[in-house]
């Protein structure tokens, strides 16, 4: 028997949920299936717990700062295993309240993976269901890697549950995930080595912000090479050893542990998409301008399962929302990519919004750049920063902010104000002319313009 719901949802994450939500506030009839935990990625895996570990390496970092502010204070002394006990906790009932969550709303949660039997038609187990639009949200998972020993690498998840902290650790990529957990594990006294295949690091965002976090990154004792080729994981004794090449010379590093930190790509994994008439490229599903499949206008991607955007957890909401309005309103709304702000929660952040200098010279936008290295400042000497650097891109004629890259200097939230000029149309004369509380980094904005 064929069940019938004027939406299905395949996924509880961010996206899914605010799509459920808009559509069930309308009054839609709307299922949502999931083959794991309710809630997805980022209040379960990613950035709410992970944001745990990175407060504790901040307090580090500001520990490490005391003799500069001429405080004596001994040497700080970690409990790993305390931490990672009360991150879990920050998880812990949370796949419950979201399921609570939905029954409240009216929308049945259906267990289980769900595979495409037509254009709107899921199988989830011995269920059927038939929709007039299904929303794919099926989040992400780790990008596996096709190299010798790869069954030795842990993966983000495995680190947020690790109760021992370990001597030595590697990762294989420098995402912002690996970035993110490098400064953590740094901090905490591990002695952490980053290979990345690319020339640099977090080759999305802006190049010379990425310079300031990288040899940050070094001064804290991360150890980088970029432009690797890693062969092999294997073991070595009671750890683990990588085989990668630099520079043409074949090199080897030492590990307790090896972490796979090229990033997370779509999870598709038995949708059958072939049979829903979905057209795709490995993971990469062809979507338009309103998150529709282009070859079956039934369906829609959303958040992480979307190749095509960052994974960030406000973005997946804000795609959500976008496929609830064209649902209920015929395909007239399009994502705004342009005003969304991102931070890498390295110790210092780096945060951005909006172009960078390539992206906007690839629009043919005509700009000036307002590049500043902010350490010499007064606020940044106050606060004994290390690394502070601020970039700002400013349209000729219209004094529009194109895009905002900054590192250190309250970045992650600094990064807000700019975001939100953006969006409404203040420009760069507009933001600077504002009164801001002084002395704080805020009142450095109208100097980085």
């Amino acid at each position: 028997m064929t069940e019938a719901y004027d939406a299905i949802v395949l996924g509880t994450g961010n996206a899914g949920m605010a799509a459920a939500g808009a559509l069930r506030a309308a009054g839609k009839s709307v299922a949502m299936v999931e083959s794991w935990d309710v809630g997805g990625t980022c209040p379960l895996r990613g950035c709410v717990p992970k944001k745990v570990l990175v407060a504790a390496a901040q307090v580090l970092h500001q520990i490490a700062l005391a003799p500069q502010h001429h405080i004596e204070v001994d040497a700080p002394r970690l409990d790993w295993a305390a931490l990672i006990a009360r991150e879990r906790g920050f998880v812990e009932g949370v796949p419950e309240a979201f399921a609570k969550s939905l029954e409240g709303r009216g929308i049945e949660l259906i267990r289980g993976r769900a595979r495409f039997t037509g254009p709107a038609r899921v199988a989830v187990g011995a269920r059927v269901l038939d929709a007039d639009k299904v929303l794919i949200a099926t989040g992400s998972k780790p990008r596996p890697l096709a190299i010798g020993g790869a069954e030795h690498l842990i993966t983000s998840e495995d680190i947020l549950e690790m109760a021992e902290l370990p001597e030595r650790l590697v990762f294989i990529g420098g995402g912002v995930i690996a970035l993110e957990f490098a400064h953590v594990f740094a901090r905490a006294g591990t002695k952490v080595t980053i290979l990345e295949a690319l020339p640099r690091l977090l080759p999305r965002l802006d190049p010379d912000a990425v310079a300031k976090l990288h040899a940050e990154s070094e001064r804290i004792g991360i150890e980088i090479f970029t432009g690797v080729e890693v062969e092999a994981v294997a073991k070595a004794g009671r750890g683990l050893e990588v085989r990668f090449t630099h520079d043409g010379v074949e090199k080897r590093v030492a590990a307790d542990q090896v972490a796979n930190g090229t990033g997370r790509v779509p999870d598709l994994d038995g949708l059958d998409l072939a049979a829903g008439g979905i057209e795709h490229e490995g993971t990469r599903i062809a979507v338009d301008e309103h998150l529709r499949s282009v070859s079956n206008p039934r369906v829609y991607v959303a958040g992480d399962a979307l190749w095509s955007s960052a994974q960030l957890s406000p973005l997946a909401s804000h795609e959500g929302r976008v496929v609830a309005e064209n649902i209920l309103n015929g395909d007239t709304a399009t994502p705004d990519y342009d005003t969304v702000p991102s931070a890498v929660y390295a110790v210092p952040a780096l945060a951005s919004v909006g172009l960078t200098e390539e992206e906007a010279r690839a629009r043919g936008l005509d700009f000036a750049v307002k590049a500043n290295d902010l350490t010499g400042w007064r606020s940044s000497q106050t606060h004994a920063e290390s690394a502070a650097f601020s970039k700002v891109l400013i349209e000729a004629g219209t004094g529009r902010i194109l895009g905002a890259h900054i590192v250190g200097h309250g970045a992650e939230e600094i990064i807000h104000l700019f975001a939100f000029a953006m969006k409404h149309g203040i420009t760069a004369q507009g933001l600077g002319e504002s009164v801001y509380a002084y002395p704080t980094f805020a009142a450095d904005i109208k100097h980085m313009l």
